[in-house]
């Protein structure tokens, strides 16, 4: 059975890259959906403290998430692929522009689970011979993307890797791993009697309380100052307002002026008006609380019937 003419061949291999591509999306979502679970199976451990099980489970997802970053890479390359078939038609050998993308899947395909990537392969080694495949396979000149031979190496993950994924998975999913106590900060610093250079907030205490001191002396000296202070006798002029004593009336006949609690009588002036004198008080054995004799009643009251 004689060869297909390599325009023909060209067109089988744009088939099986769309087809590629298709699976290698449909992966990816499958693994996304995968690692969502097994984080949350990642969480639950850590939260009950089985933390050695974790450690060990959680290599699989780095595992997982490895293997979906190479197959974006290798979807990348079909598209780019796709996009420039003219060169696989125009030429019998590899053009630099695609040497590359057809290098690294000739080395990543036998070593995924994508048959469509393999049948890609398979009719690739066809356009460019099986020596072409053998050092693609071999990486002998080191034309391979470093990102797929590094992603497809066979090597345990770091210690540091395991530890970022852990702390990563239990902060996404709130549990509180590894146990940390609550953020309380620095404790304070006390100054003692041997301090001599104190700092923070001790210092700022020590320079403010001189200060305190001061204000509270100067305002007990205004204090004692004010007490001491007499307040003036008189405000301005004497006030014009003159009050004149009640006159007599039959709810009170006889009315009583009094003056720091001495009463004021009225008498007589020689031009006929009143004037308010103070009584006298007996002192010695009579009554001290300002009460008239008799015979000045009887003159009181000659005057009013006048």
């Amino acid at each position: 059975m004689p060869p297909p003419s390599p325009m023909a061949l060209v067109a089988k291999i744009k088939v099986q890259l769309k087809l590629a591509i298709a699976r290698l999306r449909m992966v990816q979502k499958r693994d996304e959906a995968l690692s969502k679970a097994q984080r949350r199976a990642m969480a639950q451990l850590l939260s009950e403290g089985k933390v050695d099980s974790a450690r060990i489970r959680v290599e699989n997802i780095i595992r997982s998430d490895i293997i979906t970053e190479l197959h974006e890479i290798l979807e990348l390359y079909c598209e780019l692929l796709l996009a420039r078939a003219g060169l696989l038609e125009s030429s019998p050998t590899c053009d630099p522009g695609l040497e590359e993308a057809v290098r690294s899947i000739i080395y990543a395909a036998p070593k995924t689970e994508i048959k469509e990537l393999q049948v890609v392969r398979t009719m690739l080694g066809e356009k460019f011979g099986k020596e072409f495949v053998l050092q693609a396979m071999e990486n002998s000149d080191g034309k391979v993307s470093p990102g797929v031979v590094k992603k497809l190496s066979v090597t345990p993950p770091k210690e540091e890797l395991v530890q970022g994924y852990l702390e990563e998975i239990a902060r996404a999913y709130g549990v509180n791993w590894p146990k940390r106590n609550k953020d309380l900060g620095d404790p304070p610093d006390f100054l003692g009697d041997d301090d001599e250079n104190p700092t923070g907030g001790q210092a700022q205490k020590v320079l403010e309380e001189p200060m305190v001191a001061d204000a509270e002396s100067k305002e007990a000296e205004a204090q004692e100052e004010l007490s001491k202070a007499t307040p003036p006798t008189s405000f301005g002029l004497a006030s014009p307002l003159h009050v004149n004593p009640p006159t007599p009336s039959t709810d009170n006949i006889h009315p009583k002026v009094t003056l720091n609690k001495q009463e004021l009588t009225p008498t007589k002036k020689p031009s006929g008006g009143l004037t308010v004198t103070k009584k006298p008080v007996a002192k010695k054995g009579g009554i001290e609380d300002g009460i008239p004799d008799v015979d000045e009643l009887a003159k009181r009251f000659a005057a009013l019937k006048r």
